[in-house]
């Protein structure tokens, strides 16, 4: 089943993460705002109640390459939450690939980066994949893709990030 989203999940995302018991997309919808609600509240305690603890769980972004593990996801999110830059992101525009087991949400996501009194606007395709592991774990996100079309705003992005 496929159908396209009204929600967005941002800045105002509120950490949901006791209600990713519940199945059906509504309980992976609440995974997918607790995700945000971590991300934007620098909160790796719910980051890692939101990804599956497996050595094959992928994350692939324009920063970091390909990162499989969680330890290597945590590592990364690690140092952004606990640098000096400053960085936020809402995912809206989705579109849910949906089966009993498994959900894709994909859309864009838009947001700052903030560094040394700079701040470049973002603006990001993503697709993060959640699987349903049964009642007793709930849904787990396993997959992460985001890419920066804009090859001018990508090399700004990477030149700001590795500027101290």
């Amino acid at each position: 089943m496929m159908s396209c989203s009204q929600r967005a999940y941002g800045r105002d995302s509120v950490n949901r993460i006791d209600g990713i018991r519940e199945s059906g997309v509504e309980g992976a919808r609440l995974l997918m705002e607790s995700f945000y609600f971590a991300f934007n509240n620098k909160n790796l305690d719910v980051l890692g109640k939101v990804w599956a603890n497996h050595q094959l769980i992928q994350l692939n972004n324009p920063l970091g390459g390909i990162l499989r593990g969680y330890e290597s996801i945590a590592a990364l999110y690690g140092q952004v939450f606990t640098g000096v830059a400053s960085v936020w992101v809402e995912l809206s525009d989705i579109v849910e690939f949906q089966t009993e087991d498994m959900i894709v949400f994909a859309g864009r996501e838009a947001g700052e980066f903030t560094k040394n009194n700079r701040t470049l606007p973002l603006s990001i395709r993503t697709s993060r994949v959640v699987q349903w592991f049964g009642s007793d774990i709930g849904w787990k996100q396993v997959h992460h893709h985001g890419s920066i079309d804009d090859s001018r705003l990508l090399d700004e992005y990477q030149q700001a990030v590795r500027v101290g």
